[in-house]
């Protein structure tokens, strides 16, 4: 059988997109994305590279996504749609590479500096 893989990430999200021949229909780690992702804004984002390569209906798409948090799962998600479209057509990658798809978002969460109380903020000065 024929598929097209890719992986995903952001943040500490990272998923792992199977791209499939098909009608449709998407799992993400066994439950619809309606299910998994349960916002609007969220689906929306899984399903922003479908929509712009006009691929809605041709594919069965098989995710499986750990780390992170939901918001991060779906760019990692989307991220890993994009790339696996790449490589089962590389036309659709300057369409794609033009809405910002296909780059990692390399922002990272700041560690937690010592004698601080987190990463930028400060413990309350008190004069006397």
């Amino acid at each position: 059988m024929e598929q097209w893989y890719a992986t995903g990430k952001r943040k500490t999200a990272v998923a792992r997109v199977f791209l499939r021949p098909g009608k449709g229909e998407m799992t993400v780690n066994g439950r619809t994305p309606k299910d998994y992702f349960y916002t609007d804004s969220n689906t929306m984002k899984v399903d922003a590279p479908l929509n712009l390569t006009k691929t809605k209906g041709k594919f069965s798409i098989l995710v499986t996504v750990a780390g992170g948090g939901i918001a991060a799962q779906a760019e990692a998600v989307r991220h890993g749609i994009s790339r696996a479209l790449v490589t089962y057509n590389p036309e659709m990658r300057s369409v794609l590479k033009k809405e910002g798809f296909l780059r990692r978002d390399a922002r990272m969460k700041e560690r937690k500096k010592y004698g601080q109380r987190a990463a930028r903020a400060r413990f309350q000065f008190s004069k006397r």
